[in-house]
């Protein structure tokens, strides 16, 4: 940056932002002192407990899960991945001087086959039994 540019360059714009700033941090800091000070402070057996996942600690902390719990997490994510692939292609695609008109025709296949994959995997989840609740 030349010395003039810099000469030109004014915080006065960001002052309220600034002050913003400030007034929020001292806010969840007074907040956080208050709400330690006055706030009840009993302590009780069961705060002592260790908790998890809504699970007494009792037994054995290896305890086996059923796999439809595996199953449907790595469904959510393919299908949030898929999401994450759609959406910027849809805005791209449906927006003017996007795509190359030579790209479109190719662009859209390419498209509607990652959809159908990700069809054929969603019918063989089915077809297995993933989204039945036994």
């Amino acid at each position: 940056m030349k010395e003039a540019e810099f000469d030109q360059f004014d915080l006065g714009a960001y002052y309220p932002i600034f002050v913003y700033l400030i007034l929020l941090i001292g806010f969840a800091i007074t907040t956080l002192i208050i709400a330690h000070t006055i706030g009840p402070s009993r302590d009780t057996e069961g705060k002592r407990v260790p908790y998890e996942s809504g699970m007494d600690p009792i037994g054995d902390a290896r305890q086996r899960f059923d796999i439809k719990f595996y199953l449907v997490a790595i469904m959510f994510l393919v299908f949030d991945v898929e999401l994450l692939f759609l959406y910027p292609w849809a805005v791209v695609a449906y927006s003017d001087g996007g795509y190359p008109a030579v790209l479109k025709g190719p662009v859209f296949w390419c498209v509607i086959t990652f959809i159908v994959v990700l069809l054929i995997g969603y019918l063989y989840d089915w077809k297995k039994g993933v989204f039945r609740w036994r």
